[in-house]
């Protein structure tokens, strides 16, 4: 594993935009050129220099030795290679993100993978609210790819969600899959209320519900050959970060019927 290694020198002093630093964006440039890039957002430019010491040489992997819920836009538009943050990151990482693999140390804030189309989003701590939701100025959240939160992910995440899949070991906070037109939901712990609000199409998987919408139909229990196939299928894209294997048998919902959806939630316990 090759690559720069961004060390901070301190809290950083504002908010802090960094998109511009992915590993194919940085594979072509020097360490000096790497220090002048502008990571601020206000009136005065704060610099990579400013804020970070740059050690290693250009290579495939970027790893920031350091967290802040300050660092937003962490991986955004990533296509390629892997960007590794020890810490907290804060806003829309991994925003439109379509290749790659960003790995999150700690925890993430609102909008993690907003907009994503592919690539492999790992969170060894808890999410924001917006997982895999809708970036402004988008008409679809997300379209591709996985997210694999540890902990716990907030309200609406999947909002608008089209393709791809988020897990969250823990559980989903309120309207998980709000607006949801396609794409997996998975909470091994159980989401909270409401899921599925307005939901066309998709699969929300989880062992309880905290509160059910009156608007999902219950259409029983099923012993479903698909169930294997998606395990099996997350075991292949996902290898440890895989969830364990859905039971042969769940008690199925469909929804959101208010909106005639197509959706559906699948109790496992």
């Amino acid at each position: 594993m090759s690559g720069f290694t961004l060390t901070p020198k301190s809290a950083p002093p504002e908010r802090l935009d960094l998109s511009d630093l992915t590993p194919f964006a940085l594979a072509a440039k020097r360490a000096t050129e790497i220090a002048g890039i502008v990571l601020g957002t206000s009136k005065l430019p704060v610099t990579v220099g400013d804020v970070f010491e740059i050690s290693g040489s250009s290579g495939d992997t970027l790893t920031i030795a350091g967290g802040s819920d300050r660092y937003d836009f962490v991986g955004a538009n990533m296509d390629s290679g892997k960007l590794i943050v020890s810490g907290d990151v804060g806003a829309y990482a991994a925003a439109e993100m379509s290749g790659g693999r960003l790995e999150i140390g700690g925890n993430a804030g609102i909008g993690l993978g907003s907009a994503m189309k592919g690539g492999i989003i790992h969170v060894k701590g808890s999410a924001g609210d917006m997982v895999g939701g809708v970036c402004a100025g988008h008409q679809y959240g997300m379209q591709g790819g996985s997210i694999v939160v540890e902990g716990d992910i907030g309200e609406r995440a999947g909002d608008r969600m089209r393709r791809g899949t988020i897990i969250a070991r823990g559980t989903f906070g309120k309207w998980a899959g709000t607006r949801m037109m396609g794409g997996t939901l998975w909470a091994l712990k159980g989401f909270g209320d409401e899921p599925g609000l307005q939901m066309r199409r998709g699969t929300l998987i989880a062992p309880s519900v905290t509160k059910m919408l009156s608007t999902f139909g219950d259409g029983g229990s099923h012993d479903l050959t698909i169930l294997a196939i998606i395990s099996r299928d997350l075991a292949q894209r996902l290898g440890s970060l895989a969830p364990p294997p859905l039971p042969a048998k769940v008690k199925k919902y469909s929804g959101d019927l208010a909106i005639f959806g197509k959706g559906e939630l699948l109790i496992t316990a």
